[in-house]
């Protein structure tokens, strides 16, 4: 076996100008959160009694999630299709998908008006078995223990190796003990975001007529649920191919190729039923009618089909730069369609209107820059990445 097929720590320095950089922009976004808990949401954000919600929802939760389903997306093609060659991906992209969550579920509690009372979500049991918020609550803080979990592996390798007896023990016990538990763990991983990504469609059935009919469709929850692994598979192939350029890791053209053809059918089964669904409602004429509401459509429709197009030919999936850009076009499609579902398409009323404050953005770019930083030192201190160096200095 090649030393390199096994997941690996990268190793070097750890404090470097680009982590310090993306470390301070996260204390900033922390000190910010301790501001908007001690001024309340009204002072520190746009949102009214129209837009209940706004971007620490629509982008940090509905699509940060969906961005984080690599580690979901990689599962269903290891562990239910059998694909064995894409193993390597799977810990890379779990971290990603943890890191996601967890903001993701930060950004609920900062966003909620009463967030020193949401311990009682998991411990109390006088639930709304009606709500679809509690499908989606539950199933997001769940997933996000399983993804840890499911990671545990690899901070128990390192402590195995580790100079300390302490770490040695608790690295020799706890291993087999999280290698035999991983089956079920990739289970329950692979059945939570199918349960809450679809949910995040039929929470927005619930607004009725306010949500504009190019949106409002009894296809939601499925539409949620493809374009959520479409944009796994794009942020797969995104950080493998990044983490190639910028951290000295020889291309996955191989196994990306494979991830690009595996996206052309979920491509086709999204379009086929969005298209499909606007002519059965009768909807082509408002597509076409060239306001706000139609160019927002049009725009992610024509994202995600020339994802398809650079994807068609097993030539076009094998050149990196072309794969990277499909990658980029789908992430970019499934976030606009969650954008316009959550936000564009969502009417209230003709006396409200929302866009960001400051301090939603600034907290929002800084949860970002933590999660990247995150990623970064979690990678050079345990065994994440697989595959050869491209120079023996790296």
């Amino acid at each position: 076996m090649n030393a390199y097929d096994r997941p690996q720590p990268l190793g070097g320095a750890i404090f470097t100008r680009p982590v310090l950089a993306l470390a301070v922009f996260a204390g900033m976004a922390g000190l910010l959160i301790v501001w908007r808990f001690i001024v309340g949401l009204g002072a520190s954000t746009a949102l009214n009694d129209g837009y209940p919600w706004g971007l620490w929802i629509a982008f940090d939760v509905v699509t940060g999630t969906a961005l984080s389903c690599g580690g979901y997306a990689v599962a269903l093609l290891v562990y239910i299709l059998n694909r064995g060659k894409y193993h390597p991906l799977i810990r890379p992209a779990l971290v990603t998908s943890a890191f996601g969550y967890t903001i993701a579920g930060l950004s609920v509690v900062i966003d909620v008006g009463r967030p020193w009372i949401a311990y009682k979500l998991p411990f109390f049991w006088h639930w709304n078995t009606n709500s679809v918020l509690l499908e989606v609550a539950l199933c997001i803080m769940t997933y996000t223990i399983v993804l840890w979990l499911e990671l545990s592996p690899a901070f128990l390798e390192w402590a195995r190796t580790s100079t300390y007896s302490v770490f040695r023990r608790i690295g020799n016990i706890g291993l087999p003990v999280a290698e035999r538990s991983l089956l079920w763990l990739a289970a329950l991983g692979m059945l939570l975001p199918t349960m809450h990504q679809s949910s995040l469609g039929s929470l927005m059935l619930l607004s009725g007529p306010r949500l504009h009919p190019l949106w409002n469709t009894s296809w939601l929850p499925l539409l949620f649920l493809i374009s959520c692994i479409a944009m796994g598979f794009g942020a797969v192939v995104m950080e493998s191919a990044l983490s190639a350029k910028f951290l000295g890791r020889k291309s996955e053209t191989d196994m990306l190729a494979g991830l690009g053809f595996a996206m052309l059918p979920l491509l086709g089964l999204y379009l086929g039923i969005r298209l499909i669904d606007l002519g059965v409602r009768g909807q082509f004429g408002a597509l076409f009618a060239f306001d706000l509401y139609s160019v927002m459509s049009l725009i992610e429709l024509a994202l995600f089909a020339a994802a398809g197009v650079l994807l068609l030919t097993d030539r076009r999936r094998r050149d990196a730069g072309n794969l990277f850009r499909a990658a980029m076009l789908l992430v970019l499609a499934g976030a606009l369609y969650r954008f316009d579902v959550f936000l564009v398409a969502f009417q209230p009323g003709p006396n409200w209107s929302y866009f960001p404050s400051v301090t939603e953005i600034l907290v929002t770019s800084g949860l970002v820059a933590g999660e990247i930083a995150g990623f970064i030192v979690l990678i050079k201190l345990f065994p994440i990445m697989a595959g050869e160096p491209q120079t023996a200095a790296a």
